[in-house]
């Protein structure tokens, strides 16, 4: 089997396009989170504590030199941080009702009754013969 086969039929299989559905679905709701995170969320949070931007909250470390052209800056982030926390819990959330509602389908699926096992040959050969019996007069 040549590798441009072995790949096609690699690349055709449920799985792998499934796969790949998922993460495109999934790097889309990631912009989707962080535009809800940065744009709705932490505005009116940042109003009611002072109004306060938090993507810009930052502890400098090292101060910017304004005599140098030199970007020497050093500052650890931290809301940039909370953003990030956020939009995590967001996606945390809506993962665990989407698994939620899943387990729930799932729990239906298993309450449902199943069909009853088709009867074997031999079974339905003995029915028959019963049958047969049971049409056959008494002497």
């Amino acid at each position: 089997m040549s590798i441009g086969t072995e790949f096609k039929e690699f690349i055709s299989r449920g799985n792998v396009v499934d796969l790949a559905v998922g993460v495109i679905i999934g790097a889309a709701f990631g912009k989707i989170v962080t535009s809800l995170v940065e744009q709705v969320v932490m505005p009116p949070i940042g109003l009611l504590l002072g109004k306060v931007d938090f993507s810009n909250l930052e502890w400098v470390l090292v101060a910017e030199n304004p005599a140098t052209e030199k970007i020497e800056k050093v500052a650890i982030q931290y809301g940039a941080f909370i953003n990030t926390l956020i939009q995590f819990l967001i996606v945390a959330f809506v993962i665990f009702l989407v698994v939620k509602a899943i387990n729930k389908l799932r729990r239906k699926q298993a309450e449902a009754p199943a069909e009853p096992a088709a009867p074997t040959t031999s079974e339905v050969l003995l029915t028959e013969i019963r049958d047969a019996l049971k049409s056959r007069p008494l002497n």
